[in-house]
């Protein structure tokens, strides 16, 4: 169960702090220029051409920045700290490990510790990229914007960091639990 529930948070926590840096949290596909695919992330824009170039730039200035992408930034860096300070909390917990072995209670807790805070750590995931999400979803659907006019859809890290803030609260759970 601790092997279980380490593997689903480390896998979590690694697919988050991959979900924080890559600029694929929405898509905009052009009709008028099918050559180009535009992606946002939380630090950058990106032009995705299609003979492969590739043209980043980043965010002007933190406060032009939506509240949404400006907490999630927040939110998915405290997220990447907390999954840390889980893993090694949980990692000297664990019964395979000669941390604490004359303690039993201390390891009991250092576990216990390590699975709240990779709990914790998958609502911070959870949270900036549902927002973001919905967000996504309302712009999308928003009547008082032309139909001809390209809108943003769901990008890959958007599915991504579901999953890892999924992995992180079921490892925590199961870490918790054991």
């Amino acid at each position: 169960l601790q092997a279980g529930g380490m593997l689903l948070a480390v896998l979590g926590w690694v697919s988050s702090c991959v979900t924080t840096f890559v600029p694929l949290w929405k898509n905009l596909n052009l009709d008028l220029n099918e050559m180009e695919v535009w992606t946002m992330g939380l630090w950058q824009v990106c032009i995705i051409q299609e003979e492969g170039a590739v043209e980043c730039r980043a965010h002007g200035s933190f406060l032009a920045l939506p509240p949404e992408l400006r907490i999630s930034r927040l939110l998915m860096c405290l997220s990447n700290g907390l999954g840390l300070l889980g893993g090694l909390l949980a990692a000297l917990g664990l019964e395979g490990w000669r941390a604490c072995e004359d303690r039993p209670r201390l390891k009991r807790h250092l576990l216990l510790s390590g699975g709240a805070a990779f709990c914790a750590a998958g609502m911070a995931t959870l949270a900036p990229v549902s927002w973001v999400a919905y967000n996504t979803v309302l712009d999308f659907w928003d009547d008082s914007v032309p139909d001809i006019v390209p809108r943003w859809e769901f990008g890959e890290a958007t599915f991504l960091g579901w999953f890892a803030g999924a992995f992180l609260a079921v490892g925590g759970l199961l870490l918790a639990c054991s």
